[in-house]
């Protein structure tokens, strides 16, 4: 990962799951009554909050119902649940700007109407609001958009027209007028300042925020035009429907501006001698992101489900760049998986590990027959994604001393977060790529002559009670125990995405019972849904996940069992990001948070001075 790709993937920390339309719509209404106790001043506190509840909840449960009926009539795709969300951001602003005014209206001389003022200014600025989410999430033109993107605004004008006493500046007499539009008498006395002219400039400044909205999105989106070929109102709006309703929306933008890849799928299958399966290591070079269950992000969990045997999906040696686009991909990858596993050929004898170090590379590696497994790490250095190129030269490498296959994981398992501008990544021409080929290639010269013996395998796991928000994935922690001549490798798999500096290292240095170990992670990005990082380490304590490691190498060395075991590869092709891609991606994207601050901030700045002369002028 790029410092670039590092901001971009810092945005994770937007992502959340929106509750359910019920729920939102009873948050609303508890705002509103609440928001009636402070703001109206009756007899009764019950009539201040039926105030609240019916001046500003009932605009908002209008919003919330009908935005959605009204946007899909015209062939968009707000569901309750968005629109609900939408109605609530909106109430609230509007009762912060209500009660800004009224604190600045009680110490200041500015007196009611000013508060009023900025209760018209709240309104037009909702629908600006709301006209640029409905604009990215149903991909209405912006004429189109203004009609559902109203409601909220148009309801609280009309129970203001009804409730102000409007009515009494219009030459308009009769008994139906007086039943449903002039109903002063019931409103609380602080809306008898309202005016026929007020609806008017509420128009004005409406029609002020619109043109800066579309405005706004015109010029923000020309980046994304030119280097992507989509629009930001794409991604926006895949965004918005993956928190608020948990739909795939975003993976048919990224569908988009993927391309298609051929990856090697690496499949180490152990088996009983009666043909039982009972581990299997999956590897496909791919990297599972980009965030949360989008794409590849869940990739681990679905080879776990997959496979027949204890399964091991360690990291691969790839970068975000071969993030699969869709979920659907991930199908693929496990067709091949399956077509690997059926041309596996299975042996019983294996060497004993051996470790090779060069420069910061250090590799554990053993061979299964005439195939190799390994891993790769860093540590102590910090180091994150290893690119696909990287693995492929290394895999090379290690072939040319004799080895037939090789599964060449990356064990991702220090990494100081998103700090700096290098976060590790280990790139083409670097001085860790070469470490990384010549360590493999030694790896493979040793083992190729290396003396084959009776391999004994035995496997564990615990799903903990650890959470993702705590950095640790479903498949928890797993580890496989290889014993061969006597001598016991111990392979530790955590299910998360890399490893707080000098945690390895201690893991390592405490695991009993073996004579080598390796600690890797998956990768898995199921824990990066709410922060960019969250890593093993972070949150859980060391003691606690030495001490489970511990167990569960007892418990898989208790396992250890004759075996017979093979290594075998397939290809697979799929959607991923592409070459540069994610790079572009992450810089338009980056650019668009860092410059489209500011120019929101200039055009809000131009339309409220706009809307100030229009508020003079009535």
């Amino acid at each position: 990962m790029t410092a670039t790709q590092g901001d971009l993937a810092s945005l994770s920390r937007f992502v959340f799951r929106a509750p359910r339309w019920p729920t939102t719509a009873a948050f609303a209404l508890v705002v509103a009554a609440v928001t009636g106790l402070g703001v109206f001043d009756t007899t009764y506190a019950l009539e201040d909050a039926w105030q609240g509840v019916f001046y500003i909840g009932i605009p908002t449960l209008a919003a919330g119902f009908l935005t959605s009926s009204i946007d899909r009539s015209l062939g968009g795709q707000l569901t309750p649940n968005r629109s609900s969300l939408l109605a609530l951001v909106c109430e609230v602003f509007v009762v912060v700007t209500l009660v800004a005014a009224g604190v600045a209206a009680a110490l200041t001389p500015l007196g009611q109407n000013f508060v009023f003022d900025a209760f018209l200014a709240a309104l037009s600025g909702i629908f600006a609001f709301r006209l640029l989410v409905v604009m990215a999430v149903s991909r209405h033109g912006a004429l189109v958009a203004v009609v559902p993107a109203s409601v909220q605004t148009v309801a609280a004008a009309a129970l203001l027209f009804v409730y102000s006493g409007t009515m009494r500046y219009v030459a308009v007499e009769g008994a139906l007028v007086d039943a449903f539009l002039s109903r002063q008498e019931q409103a609380p006395a602080a809306l008898n300042v309202v005016v026929p002219a007020d609806f008017g400039v509420l128009a004005a400044v409406c029609v002020v925020y619109g043109t800066a909205v579309y405005a706004f999105v015109r010029i923000i989106d020309r980046p994304w035009q030119r280097s992507l070929g989509v629009s930001v109102l794409d991604f926006l709006g895949g965004f918005i429907g993956h928190i608020a309703d948990g739909t795939r929306e975003l993976e048919d933008f990224f569908e988009e501006i993927g391309e298609e890849a051929v990856v090697p799928v690496t499949v180490c299958s152990i088996r009983r001698p009666d043909g039982a399966e009972k581990a299997r290591f999956v590897l496909p070079m791919i990297h599972p992101g980009p965030m949360g269950e989008i794409g590849g992000g869940n990739l681990p969990v679905r080879v776990a489900e997959s496979a027949e045997g204890l399964a091991f999906p360690p990291h691969a040696t790839a970068g975000h760049d071969f993030n699969l686009v869709t979920e659907r991909e991930v199908d693929t990858i496990l067709s091949a998986a399956e077509r690997a596993v059926d041309e596996v050929e299975y042996t019983d004898r294996a060497t004993r590990s051996v470790r090779t170090t060069e420069g910061d590379a250090s590799l554990l590696a053993q061979a299964v027959g005439d195939d190799m497994l390994s891993t790769v790490t860093y540590a102590p250095s910090f180091a994150d994604d290893v690119s696909y190129a990287v693995g492929l030269a290394a895999a090379a490498e290690a072939r040319s001393g004799g080895i037939d296959d090789v599964l060449l994981a990356d064990a991702h398992n220090c990494n100081n977060g998103l700090q700096g501008e290098d976060l590790g990544h280990v790139t083409p021409g670097s001085e860790r790529a070469f470490d990384t080929q010549h360590a493999a290639g030694a790896a493979g010269d040793r083992l190729a002559d290396a003396e084959r013996h009776a391999l004994r395998v035995g496997v564990a796991w615990d799903e903990t009670d650890w959470e993702p928000t705590e950095g640790i994935g479903p498949l928890g922690v797993r580890v496989a125990v290889f014993e061969v001549d006597d001598q016991r490798t111990a392979y530790v798999l955590v299910d998360g995405n890399n490893m707080e500096p000098g945690l390895r290292d201690r893991l390592v240095a405490g695991v009993e019972g073996v004579d080598r170990v390796e600690v890797l992670t998956t990768d898995t990005h199921i824990v990066n849904q709410v922060e960019a990082t969250n890593q093993v380490g972070e949150a859980i304590d060391d003691g606690k996940l030495l001490s489970l490691i511990n167990d569960l190498v007892e418990e898989a060395t208790a396992d250890l069992e004759p075996v017979e075991a093979g290594v075998a590869t397939e290809r697979a092709a799929v959607t991923v990001f592409g070459n540069d891609r994610t790079e572009t991606l992450a810089s338009t994207a980056n650019a668009m948070v860092s410059m489209g601050g500011g120019l929101a901030a200039a055009t809000t700045l131009t339309a409220m001075v706009i809307s100030g002369v229009v508020f003079l002028l009535s």
